[in-house]
């Protein structure tokens, strides 16, 4: 079995890593940084210290990846940048690998989810999602956890759920891909708005009530769009957005964090190696709810914090000072 994954960062690179022991041969494609990593045997950038096995390829050729005879391809590009890789990708195959999104976010000027933006180019019907609480570095150091594969193609997240179940990663399926990919997108609002919080040093009860109604607000969006409502509670909800939200591996906490503490976006976008998908996914999803009138609080005022500099106490007195309602 041979396995393409595409995207070298710090989540791509630990799924070549982990699944290096069930594949002949693992193609990890990196779009600038190729050389160095083959060179060096080791993601300096995003896992320093943790080294490659010998069966793990690494190119800079997308033809390398699409002239192989795969088993699984994997897709793990931010979601901003994918569009711009998959429309150059020829698909060669004879016989098609299942396709795997291991992406969290939303194009930023067309709403689209990562599977759907695969789908406009790829001769793919039902691609799979993953989905879940998936820290890289706990990860790729044998920590245990879960992931959710999902797919309207039950046989296909089958497939994956076997392919990354080990003993120390269990692996779930579900049918509710829309709900996934929503659930893993918009957590990253959240988990900016939990990051704010915890740099303003505003206590637990104010961190648990936020996770508690910013879980509400995704569900509320995600069921608007088609979703199902208990996906949300979930790996991909609920267990994504805890670990997300309290982690300090997490890039969309730490923009909160900093936030919090005085600093601009600007800064911290600047002076970040990894991408923080929440950013645009708030500007994303913020029009989209204006649009079709869904009441979503807390990402606006995030939104009003990142993009019209609104002092996140200013934004907090907002959010404490709304219309009294029933818990919903």
């Amino acid at each position: 079995m041979k396995i393409g994954i595409l995207g070298a960062g710090s989540w791509g690179t630990t799924l070549a890593i982990i699944l290096s022991p069930k594949s002949e041969t693992v193609y990890l494609w990196s779009h600038s940084r190729a050389s160095e990593i083959s060179v060096q045997r080791e993601n300096v950038r995003y896992l320093p210290g943790i080294k490659l096995p010998e069966n793990i390829e690494v190119t800079g050729n997308l033809d390398d990846i699409t002239e192989l005879d795969l088993s699984f391809l994997f897709f793990v590009i931010p979601t901003q940048y994918l569009r711009s890789v998959v429309k150059n990708f020829h698909w060669h195959y004879k016989r098609p690998p299942i396709v795997v999104s291991a992406i969290k976010g939303i194009e930023e000027h067309t709403f689209k989810r990562p599977s759907e933006i695969l789908c406009e180019y790829l001769p793919v019907e039902h691609p799979v999602v993953l989905g879940g609480p998936t820290i890289a570095n706990e990860i790729v150091r044998g920590l245990p956890t879960a992931i959710v594969c999902a797919s309207e193609d039950e046989s296909s997240a089958y497939a994956v759920q076997q392919l990354l179940n080990s003993h120390h990663l269990r692996a779930y399926r579900h049918t509710d891909v829309v709900g996934v990919e929503l659930a893993s997108a918009l957590k990253n609002i959240i988990a900016i708005a939990a990051g704010i919080v915890q740099g303003l040093s505003l206590g637990a009860n104010a961190l648990g009530a936020l996770l508690t109604r910013g879980l509400t607000e995704i569900r509320r969006f995600g069921v608007a769009h088609g979703a199902r409502a208990e996906t949300f509670s979930g790996l991909a909800g609920m267990g994504d957005l805890l670990t997300t939200a309290i982690s300090s591996f997490s890039r969309n906490r730490y923009v909160g964090v900093e936030i919090g503490r005085g600093k601009k976006l600007s800064e911290i976008l600047s002076n970040m190696v990894m991408v923080a998908e929440g950013v645009w996914t708030t500007r994303s999803v913020l029009s989209m709810a204006n649009k079709l009138g869904i009441t979503m609080p807390i990402t606006r005022e995030v939104y009003a914090i990142l993009f019209e500099d609104k002092s996140p106490a200013t934004a907090i007195e907002t959010l404490m000072a709304r219309e009294l309602k029933f818990e919903d």
